[in-house]
């Protein structure tokens, strides 16, 4: 299992959140953007940095993953992808995509962005509360253990 961060639009306290992880565990993570990240020199923690434009960070990564990597993405239509691959697809705020629930996201988007290109005003996303945080956490700490499981075999 690999991990894929949509860093375009990751928040800081989020990578915080990946990095610590990825430090315990050793799980090789990659984010990909359109800029430089300030990231920790370590073997398994990787930069991918693509031009800029519409979806080239998202295209790399629908092109690179593999079934069972996970993905870390506030982008609905590209967890949507994702999830397609057999993939995971987490949102930074600990929303865990599914094939059962995305169907929904996507159409809530496309009426959000219909009413947005009509004129309504619709705000952007509420600030990151504590809670989405520690779910986000939550979320990934059993993402990891159950790969370390899977990796680590059963136990004669």
């Amino acid at each position: 299992m690999k991990i894929w961060v949509d860093a375009d639009a990751c928040p800081k306290v989020i990578r915080e959140v990946i990095l610590r992880a990825v430090e315990r565990t050793g799980v090789t993570c990659t984010f990909v953007a359109n800029h430089v990240i300030p990231l920790p020199r370590r073997d398994n923690i990787r930069f991918l940095q693509v031009e800029s434009g519409f979806d080239i960070a998202d295209n790399e990564i629908v092109r690179r993953v593999a079934a069972d990597d996970l993905v870390i993405t506030s982008d609905i239509p590209l967890a949507s992808e994702i999830l397609e691959q057999q993939a995971m697809a987490l949102s930074p705020r600990g929303d865990l995509f599914t094939l059962d629930t995305i169907k929904a996201r996507l159409t809530m988007r496309d009426f959000m962005e219909t009413m947005r290109a009509s004129g309504v005003q619709t705000g952007g996303p509420p600030v990151m509360s504590q809670a989405e945080r520690r779910d986000f956490a939550n979320h990934l700490d059993r993402i990891l253990a159950k790969a370390t499981r899977a990796a680590s075999g059963p136990k004669s």
